[in-house]
């Protein structure tokens, strides 16, 4: 049983459906595992073992008479704190929702439970999900565990840790400029933000609505890249919420013919220079890659400068009104030091100024950038400029150091990052995967053919 919490939530499903484990004897196992490492990483902030296991115990009846809730019958998860779970106090990181406990789930909350999931508890996020760094006034903040002194980024933070510890194999995070990705490379497991419309954010402490409506998607995270393939089609479509999403249909990674696809890369930006780790394990990763896709050319996004220069801009003139207006929302009167950033002067004085000349020239240049894939099928870069950092390192960043991330937030492509390597102080390294809107399938496949090259997934020293 030591091993299986290791295990993929696929795999946990598996045996679960032959019996050869129960879900009681998982749900057991991955609570004790919590109750080992959370101490030290400060991940789980909600935990209802109570519940779970009587959860777990009806599944495990379920399973004796031959009948399954779903592909996920029994298979413990925890969800980051910015989701609502009806019966759990949801906070989103802001103390004006310190007590609150939503009256029902959110839908892609919801759809996972009917898939059999069962909810261990919640994880932790910074503020409103907006910060790099997975820390808040109600719960403090999480570690690495790869090295308790870093952080393990944000804002899913809470999310990668607890599933490289082997406390769940599954959750659900949430990505606005790389808060999937950047927590999964940190901390050496894998995650998807998918195509902008793919699944809805009902029920999510940054809602849908806006100008920056786009941005923010919900996605899952695991240690293994078939668990996101088994997760994203449960999550995904149109609630009757969310008016964004709509019903595309998922492609299947397994029918994805590597020898056919067109990869471009590239390790640097011409933005920020990435950690010479990060460079050499995309460059490596490149290689590895050559003789198992059509074509593989070294070659910048065009018009990058651009893009990032948009997503700068329309963060600026946007974000404080946002973050104002949800905190009046939750009755938050006391943010947190880490949205200091988002409410400078500078940014209050540009509050709700968004130029509409400004949203033409973002869909103007979201327009050609698809021309891009004339000639490529993906993108293989770095998921992030920095590995783990110190506590507190990522308050110095701007937002041209969130650039591997956010154009793709500001573009609507989907993105997986997986881990392909390690630095020489043994921290992980991820290398991300970005293609065409609603070509979810081809960046799976190529992100599982990464992962079985380069290593994937290593336990973490804790």
């Amino acid at each position: 049983m030591n091993d299986a919490i290791y295990w993929s939530a696929s795999a946990q499903a598996r045996a679960l459906r032959s019996r050869e484990l129960s879900s009681r004897e998982m749900v057991d196992a991955c609570l004790a595992r919590i109750e080992v490492v959370n101490p030290a990483i400060n991940a789980v902030v909600q935990l209802v073992a109570g519940r779970a296991q009587a959860e777990a115990d009806e599944l495990d009846s379920m399973a004796a008479k031959g009948h399954f809730r779903g592909p996920l019958h029994g298979v413990p998860v925890t969800l980051k704190d910015s989701l609502d779970t009806a019966g759990i106090v949801s906070t989103g990181g802001t103390l004006g929702r310190r007590d609150f406990v939503p009256q029902q789930d959110a839908p892609v909350v919801a759809r996972l439970r009917a898939a059999g999931a069962v909810l261990l508890g919640k994880t932790n996020t910074p503020e409103l999900t907006l910060s790099g760094e997975t820390n808040n006034l109600i719960y403090g903040r999480t570690n690495n565990p790869y090295d308790l002194g870093c952080s393990p980024g944000g804002s899913s933070g809470g999310s990668a840790a607890i599933i490289a510890c082997g406390g769940s194999a599954l959750e659900l995070g949430s990505d606005t400029g790389g808060s999937i990705r950047e927590p999964a490379h940190l901390c050496g497991i894998t995650g998807i933000k998918p195509t902008s419309g793919r699944t809805p954010r009902s029920g999510h402490i940054v809602p849908y609505g806006g100008v920056m409506d786009g941005l923010t998607q919900i996605g899952p995270m695991a240690r293994y890249v078939e668990d996101l393939m088994l997760a994203l089609p449960l999550i995904c479509g149109p609630d009757g919420r969310d008016p964004a999403v709509v019903p595309v249909p998922m492609g299947d990674p397994a029918a994805i013919d590597l020898s056919d696809i067109r990869l471009a890369w590239y390790a640097d930006n011409d933005i920020v220079t990435p950690d010479v780790a990060i460079r050499r394990t995309v460059t490596e990763t490149a290689r590895a890659l050559r003789g198992e896709v059509k074509l593989l050319d070294q070659r910048l996004l065009p018009g990058m400068r651009e893009l990032v220069k948009l997503t700068t801009e329309l963060r600026e003139a946007a974000n404080a009104g946002v973050i104002l207006r949800l905190l009046k929302r939750y009755g938050t009167t006391q943010p947190g030091p880490d949205l200091d950033g988002y409410l400078n002067e500078k940014s209050l004085a540009a509050s709700d100024c968004v130029d509409p000349a400004l949203l033409e020239a973002v869909d103007e240049a979201r327009s050609r950038a698809l021309a891009f894939f004339a000639d490529y099928d993906a993108i293989l870069c770095p998921p992030a400029h920095a590995l783990a950092r110190p506590h507190g390192a990522s308050k110095q960043d701007s937002f041209d150091d969130w650039s591997y991330m956010t154009v793709h937030n500001l573009l609507g492509w989907p993105g997986v990052s997986v881990r392909a390597g390690s630095s020489e102080d043994g921290l992980p390294v991820g290398v991300q995967i970005v293609t065409a809107p609603w070509r979810e399938d081809i960046a799976l496949a190529l992100a599982q053919r990464i992962e079985t090259m380069m290593g994937g997934y290593q336990r973490p020293p804790i």
